[in-house]
């Protein structure tokens, strides 16, 4: 099991040159040659690097390797401009949004467009979807002790994440296990501009893209995605990136889940410099889809050569993967995956702790093969080392074989599978769907309430339109 690191906070894992350099300036004054990237876009020290040495500059958030509770914000802001997104938000929307958050947070937060596939959508305590409603996030909540994500009965304003993720956070103590409670006690502890839900979150399905290299954006732009296969990232090549971002006039850096970095925004007229820059520096973009699409626990080497042995075995039968992830685990984590297949490592009997046995694996692999539906299936267990390649390689196979196919267009585009028509109410005024499936617990009304059930001082959730100035419509919808 790997040992925790001493971690700096960088929320939704955006900074700038020069913050990224201050960091390096920092931690290079202690004797150290490189910085890592953690799964939560954080940034990890080496095991050895004493805290109290890096608390004394004052501009670092550092959390110490004991400290567990505070948490950062992951955003895919990264994905912003360069993968498909919602079209209300924009790299600037998400900046604003992340400047509200305090630094140092007790709960995950992630900060997610629904339309892009780098970043994970269900791996916080508090995850918040953007939805179509300009400025509106589903919120779908897993609390610590919780076995299961729920759905906040609302959608959340922009401007309203913060005070919902510190209200949360204020209320922890109090162990509510249900979201109407929480929904509840949210209510009565802060005024929020919440919107009625009145669709299910929709999430299209789409392969993990290849990230890596120089990329076109539009016509005079490019970005750059870099991976390193040790997760080490050298100081003196990221000083000089910085240096040459500056130059650039490239005013920010994203970390990715993946424990990697993009950089956009790169002039056309200095794509030449950057090639000559990353070849000055020996850089080798262009890896093997093998490599980039893993989730490895950081200063595992247990884990780290489990993952070289299975890419070895992957190259060597000439086996594609694009559009796949894998994470290795074992039994001590909780079953909250965002990868597309999962190898898990068993634990030992306590009886037969004493005794050299052989180490078995089980293999999962998500429904569909996609992370967001949140559903694994247990393809065999208790399986040798040896036997991993082989049965990898099957599932792949799987997966091509089903790509593409309707049950699995169907079944990831939304949570269910069979369309329904329903009979809602639209505001004439600012188009907001009062449906009576969730009714509106921003006004007290529960779910299944009919609309001609609903109070005459009933008025629209956004606009305070009165309820005269709703009409009936057909709304199309899956369900299960």
């Amino acid at each position: 099991m790997s040992k925790h690191l001493n971690r700096l906070i960088v929320k939704g894992g955006v900074l700038s040159p020069g913050e990224l350099k201050y960091i390096c300036e920092c931690v290079e004054s202690l004797g150290l040659k490189s910085i890592s990237f953690g799964s939560r876009q954080d940034i990890l020290f080496p095991k050895k690097t004493d805290a109290e040495a890096l608390a004394a500059f004052d501009k670092l958030k550092l959390v110490g390797k004991d400290n567990y509770q505070i948490q950062n914000i992951v955003s895919s802001y990264v994905c912003s401009d360069i993968f498909p997104s919602t079209s209300w938000l924009t790299s600037d929307r998400y900046l604003y949004i992340l400047e509200q958050f305090r630094s140092k947070l007790k709960l995950k937060v992630n900060i997610t467009d629904p339309k892009q596939r780098l970043v994970p959508l269900f791996t916080g305590h508090l995850n918040f979807i953007a939805s179509e409603h300009e400025d509106y996030w589903y919120l779908y909540i897993r609390l610590p002790e919780w076995d299961r994500t729920e759905m906040y009965p609302a959608l959340i304003y922009s401007w309203d994440l913060d005070k919902v993720e510190t209200a949360i956070e204020n209320i922890l103590q109090e162990e509510p296990e249900t979201i109407e409670t929480i929904f509840e006690l949210v209510s009565d502890a802060v005024d929020t501009n919440n919107r009625t839900v009145d669709k299910p979150l929709e999430v299209p399905f789409y392969p993990f893209p290849y990230y890596e290299g120089m990329n076109r954006i539009g016509m005079d732009k490019y970005w750059l995605g870099l991976y390193w296969r040790n997760n080490k990232y050298d100081i003196a090549f990221l000083k000089a990136m910085c240096d040459l971002c500056d130059e650039c006039k490239i005013g920010k850096i994203s970390i990715t889940p993946w424990k990697s970095f993009i950089v956009k925004g790169i002039p056309v007229s200095a794509k030449l410099q950057w090639e000559k820059f990353l070849g000055s520096f020996g850089i080798n973009v262009r890896h093997s889809m093998l490599e980039l699409n893993w989730h490895v626990p950081v200063n595992n080497k247990e884990a780290i050569n489990l993952k070289k042995y299975l890419v070895s075995s992957f190259d060597k039968n000439d086996i594609s993967t694009y559009g796949l992830t894998f994470g290795i685990t074992n039994y001590a984590k909780k079953s909250n995956y965002f990868t597309s297949i999962v190898v898990k490592k068993n634990s030992v009997p306590k009886e037969l702790e004493d005794f050299n046995i052989r180490e078995t694996y089980n293999l999962l692999y998500a429904k569909n093969f996609d992370p967001n539906t949140r559903e694994y299936i247990m393809h065999v267990q208790d399986i040798d080392k040896e036997d991993l390649p082989k049965l990898l390689m099957e599932l792949s196979k799987l997966y091509f074989e089903q790509l593409g196919s309707e049950s699995n267009q169907n079944a990831s585009k939304t949570f269910e599978k069979e369309k329904v028509e329903l009979q809602v109410y639209q505001c004439q005024d600012c188009l907001t769907v009062y449906n009576e499936v969730y009714g509106d617990m921003t006004q007290n009304i529960e779910p299944n309430t009919p609309f001609e059930k609903l109070p005459e001082t009933y008025v629209c959730s956004l606009c305070e339109a009165p309820k005269s100035n709703f009409q009936k419509k057909v709304l199309v919808k899956t369900v299960s």
